[in-house]
């Protein structure tokens, strides 16, 4: 079967009122190598929530005739394996496995699903699944996400003053299980920084302020393989981040970032103090590179599992 025979059917939530964006740019690579796509997203929280979709969905299938369907995240793949017929691979991101609420149906989706996709180990060690997975991060688009040369320029583009030290959140500051108020704490002991909120920007804008700021910030409570950290190294963007999902493995060696041990908020200060003294780039680029992380690398991958199922 070749990729242009591929028809894949994409279900996902839309709750925060978008595709998630690294959901979205997974879709827009397989459609660059030709496959041929369509998404169901879901609306509707919790488990009732979803399944409120179904009747929607079995005409979502009926109509687009897909010969797999790839859900993201655990319920969106529970409620995509209530029909039988259309083989489902799904992908879980990291908040449907760390969370004890939501794993015992992210399991039955494991179970039911025919092929499985975990973006860090450690879900793989939580989920504990018997056969028929991979480890398979998202991919980074690196001709977005590079470095850039003219810091001063895009300061001024985004007012922000040349003469300070910034730091860039990981998302918004509502957005809970990112832990601002870690972050807050963290700042306000260092006077001379300010923290920005990364919220309502374009993917082109996210990867200038990585090349604006002077560091990169996550202090998130849970995640599975967080693509802020992943974008930033594509911009050689320094970062400070406690441990959590992955990313002390994919910060291991890379110059001027540093993973704390603890969620204590003056282990954090002294990390970014070392950042902001030094003054300088990461070589993350060069890690993503190694680690094959290229969206480009990432959808053949994902194609390769598409075939193997559907020539089983």
């Amino acid at each position: 079967m070749k990729n242009e025979d591929l028809k894949i059917l994409i279900v996902c939530s839309k709750n925060s009122g978008r595709i998630a964006p690294f959901i979205a740019e997974q879709v827009d690579f397989l459609k660059k190598a030709n496959c041929n796509v369509e998404i169901f997203t879901v609306e509707g929280k919790g488990s009732w929530g979803y399944l409120k979709n179904y009747r929607k969905f079995l005409r979502k299938i009926s109509d687009f005739q897909p010969v797999i369907i790839h859900a993201h995240y655990g319920l969106s793949g529970l409620l995509a394996n209530l029909q039988r017929r259309v083989p489902v691979v799904t992908t879980y991101h990291g908040s449907d496995i760390n969370s004890k609420k939501v794993l015992r149906f992210s399991k039955i989706a494991i179970l039911l699903s025919k092929f499985n996709i975990f973006v860090s180990q450690k879900n793989i060690q939580t989920a504990k699944p018997k056969k028929n997975y991979a480890l398979l991060p998202c991919g980074v688009d690196t001709e977005i996400f590079i470095p850039l040369n003219n810091k001063d320029v895009i300061r001024e583009n985004y007012n922000l003053d040349i003469t300070k030290k910034y730091v860039l959140f990981s998302s918004s500051f509502d957005n809970a299980v990112k832990n601002y108020y870690l972050a807050e704490k963290v700042i306000n002991k260092n006077k001379n920084v300010t923290l920005l909120e990364l919220k309502d920007y374009t993917r082109q804008q996210v990867s200038e302020l990585m090349n604006a700021v002077d560091c990169a910030l996550l202090t998130s409570f849970s995640e599975g393989s967080p693509q802020f950290i992943k974008e930033a190294m594509a911009c050689n963007c320094p970062v400070v981040s406690v441990d959590v999902g992955d990313v002390r493995e994919k910060l291991e060696g890379v110059a001027n970032c540093y993973v704390t041990n603890t969620y204590d908020e003056n282990e954090i200060v002294a990390c970014l103090l070392k950042v902001l003294e030094q003054n300088s780039r990461s070589n993350g680029r060069e890690k993503i590179i190694e680690l094959k992380l290229d969206n480009k690398l990432i959808i053949k991958e994902l194609i390769k599992i598409y075939h193997n199922i559907l020539n089983r």
